[in-house]
C-alpha cells in the first residue's frame, strides 16, 4: 500500500522559505507513473490546490497566490517531490499535504483534490509576521 510523508515544515519569519520533502513508499514504476500535488488547509478553511507536477516533471501547475514564490518539482529515482517556498507570508500558514494520482495521463497536472487518492498526513507550516 502507497504512504506519502511530508516533512520540512516548521516556523519561519515572514520572507524566509522553507522546503517542503514528500516521501513516496511504493515502487518506482508507480511513483513515476503518478502525478504529484501539493494541497493546503488553514485553521478554519477548506484545503486548497497548491501546486501539482506530472509524471515526468514536464509540466507543473500553481495557485495564483503562490506563483512565482513556489517551485515544485520531483525526483522520480528517488520517489520524491519537493515543495520549494520563497518569500513566505503569514497568509501561506497552513498544514500542507502531499498527494499522488496513480491514473494521470502523462502530461497531467491536476489541480483539484478529487483526483489524487493518496494522501499523506501533512506538516505543519507556520510563518510569523
Amino acid at each position: 500500500q502507497v504512504q506519502l510523508v511530508e516533512s520540512g515544515g516548521g516556523l519561519v519569519q515572514a520572507g524566509g522559505s522553507l522546503r517542503l520533502s514528500c516521501a513516496y513508499s511504493g515502487r518506482t514504476y508507480t511513483f513515476s507513473r503518478s502525478a504529484m500535488g501539493w494541497f493546503r488547509q488553514a485553521p478554519g478553511k477548506q484545503r486548497e490546490f497548491v501546486a501539482s507536477i506530472s509524471r515526468n516533471g514536464g509540466n507543473s501547475a500553481y495557485a495564483d497566490s503562490v506563483k512565482g514564490r513556489f517551485t515544485i518539482s520531483r525526483d522520480n529515482a528517488k520517489k520524491m517531490v519537493f515543495l520549494q517556498m520563497n518569500s513566505l507570508q503569514s497568509e501561506d500558514t497552513a498544514l500542507y499535504y502531499c498527494a499522488a494520482d496513480a491514473q494521470a495521463i502523462l502530461l497531467n497536472a491536476p489541480t483539484t483534490s478529487e483526483t489524487y487518492e493518496t494522501w499523506g498526513q501533512g506538516t505543519q507550516v507556520t510563518v510569523s509576521s
